[in-house]
C-alpha cells in the first residue's frame, strides 16, 4: 500500500495549523456550553476572546500559506492559491 506523504512545509505551518485546530475545538466546546448556560458572562467573554484570537491567527496563516477554506470563505491572491497548499488529507 502506498503511503501518503506530507508535502514539504516548514514547522511553523504545522504549529500554526495545530493551534488553529485547538482554538476551533475550544470554540465548539464553549459554543455548546453557552447553548445551555447563556447567562455565563465569563464563558461568553472567553468565547469572544478565543474567536478574536482565531480570526487573527487564521488571517496570519493565510497571509503566509494561502487560503484555509474554499468556496469563498477565504480570499486568494493571484494566481489561484488553493492548489498550492497541502490538501487536508496531506497534513
Amino acid at each position: 500500500m502506498n503511503e501518503v506523504t506530507k508535502p514539504h512545509c516548514d514547522q511553523e505551518y504545522y504549529d500554526m495549523l495545530e493551534k488553529l485546530q485547538a482554538l476551533d475545538f475550544t470554540l465548539v466546546e464553549l459554543n455548546l456550553y453557552l447553548d445551555t448556560h447563556p447567562e455565563d458572562l465569563a464563558a461568553l467573554q472567553q468565547f469572544n476572546q478565543m474567536a478574536l484570537e482565531r480570526r487573527h491567527l487564521s488571517e496570519h496563516f493565510q497571509h503566509l500559506y494561502g487560503p484555509l477554506q474554499n468556496f469563498g470563505h477565504s480570499f486568494s491572491r493571484y494566481p489561484w492559491e488553493w492548489v498550492n497548499t497541502p490538501w487536508p488529507w496531506q497534513v
